[in-house]
């Protein structure tokens, strides 16, 4: 890979990993357990001193200011030692200057660490509270709503009715749902097998349905070089986590990734096959794969290469993840899948990034306690005990995740099925996979 000269590229891996570190983040943590803002480096250049330097690595090891107990001391040192908010106002300065493409990604990304940053102060109690109108607008380009997840639900009880599980009230349609689901488990000890035949099938209608419509140059990428890894006791359903650091014998990248599968998942067979095209083929390891060899290619520049969570960005990968079944099968809507029971699964899994916003929602504009959030997630968006027990706890009250992750997964899964009912297939599946310059939840509309 090339060696950046531009001196934006050394300001913006200051800056993110320089926040990424005051949160407790560690990029080359092989499990997404121990990354945080910063969701890959698998560039071959060297990493910078807010990497680097001996304070991060204390830093990093106390947990950061989201540890429950803050190591202060540690988090002055490295803060000493290296100029976080100057790295995050300098790159949005920079990226102001730079303008075109590069610099409203660059410049959405600035924004996100400017907050991220002050949410850090937050903690600490060194700043005051961040507004959570200004997290949910920095990360998603919109401001916060509540979810509506009325006509899905509506939707669910006839598919359900119509598969043997009819439901009268509110009430009747969680039991539904639990039933459909208890009866399709993924069997544990077979999720390994049961993955490679998804991605087999799923990789199969991305060669059918979405490369045609991209440069033949990333035909051949591996977009699907994925490990299936248990994940104890981990707040996420699972994390994807992009590797990319491995060369063959020729210097050529293997595209590589892991996926870490959260082993307390209650997860039906046809949820896990929107799980796998959402984490693999073809959406997370798949859009990493085509921004790594369109960087490798000189397409994209070093920011490709360090993709940035709670970002406009990262909004804009989770809205192609949460679309990309649909996209494997070349539909646009839900019902136009040929399986019913997939479209219950489907459903399902739209209904969780509802009950992500809601979690937010009610957490931090509303002030509900955590009990009632739970029983609000699972009453309305139907999701399972465990993941109600997660959402409403450990990732929505967290002071950063529950403001600015949470939503982000609404409203990119709405803002990418609009794209691609306003555009054909040929215009809007280049501009999400990075062909016209990488851009996020809100530039992608000056691309297109």
């Amino acid at each position: 890979m090339r060696r950046p000269t531009d001196p934006l590229d050394a300001i913006a891996a200051t800056a993110i990993l320089g926040v990424d570190t005051v949160w407790g983040g560690d990029v080359l943590d092989p499990s997404g357990a121990g990354r945080f803002i910063a969701d890959s480096w698998f560039s071959d250049e060297p990493l910078p001193e807010a990497y680097a330097h001996p304070a991060a690595a204390r830093l990093r090891l106390s947990g950061g200011v989201g540890a429950a107990a803050v190591d202060l001391p540690s988090v002055d040192a490295y803060l000493a030692a290296v100029d976080v908010p100057g790295a995050v106002r300098e790159l949005s300065t920079r990226s102001r200057a730079a303008g075109g493409a590069r610099g409203a990604y660059l410049e959405g990304v600035a924004d996100s660490l400017s907050v991220m940053w002050d949410l850090a102060l937050e903690q600490v109690g060194r700043g005051p509270a961040v507004p959570y109108d200004r997290c949910v607008l920095s990360s998603c380009g919109r401001a916060p709503v509540p979810s509506r997840p009325e006509e899905k639900r509506r939707r669910l009880a006839e598919l359900l009715a119509r598969a043997g599980y009819p439901s009268g009230t509110a009430t009747g349609l969680l039991a539904a749902v639990d039933a459909w689901r208890a009866d399709r488990l993924v069997p544990r000890r077979s999720v390994r097998q049961l993955a490679d035949a998804f991605i087999a099938w799923l990789d199969e209608g991305t060669r059918r349905h979405v490369l045609p419509h991209l440069p033949a140059s990333l035909h051949d990428v591996p977009r699907a070089n994925v490990r299936f890894l248990p994940l104890e006791n981990a707040m996420f359903s699972g994390s994807l986590n992009y590797l990319g650091r491995e060369r063959d014998a020729a210097g050529a990248p293997r595209y590589e990734a892991t996926y870490e599968l959260n082993t307390s998942l209650q997860i039906s067979v046809p949820e896990f096959a929107d799980l796998v095209s959402h984490e693999v083929v073809p959406g997370h390891a798949t859009t990493f794969a085509l921004a790594h060899a369109l960087h490798v290619q000189g397409r994209l520049g070093f920011e490709a290469t360090v993709l940035t969570m709670n970002t406009r960005g990262a909004t804009l990968f989770e809205g192609i993840a949460n679309n990309a079944i649909l996209m494997a099968f070349g539909v646009k809507e839900v019902e136009e899948l040929p399986d019913e029971d997939l479209q219950i699964g489907v459903l399902l899994s739209f209904l969780q990034d509802d009950a992500k916003n809601q979690s937010s929602w009610l957490t931090w504009r509303e002030g509900r306690p955590r009990d009632e959030v739970a029983s609000a997630l699972r009453a309305d968006c139907l999701v399972s005990a465990e993941r109600a027990d997660k959402l409403s706890g450990a990732w929505g009250r967290h002071p950063l995740l529950g403001r600015m992750s949470l939503p982000a997964y609404l409203a990119g899964t709405e803002k990418v099925a609009a794209l691609r009912r306003l555009h054909p297939p040929g215009r809007v599946l280049p501009a999400l996979f990075g062909v016209s310059g990488l851009v996020d939840v809100v530039s992608i509309d000056r691309v297109l």
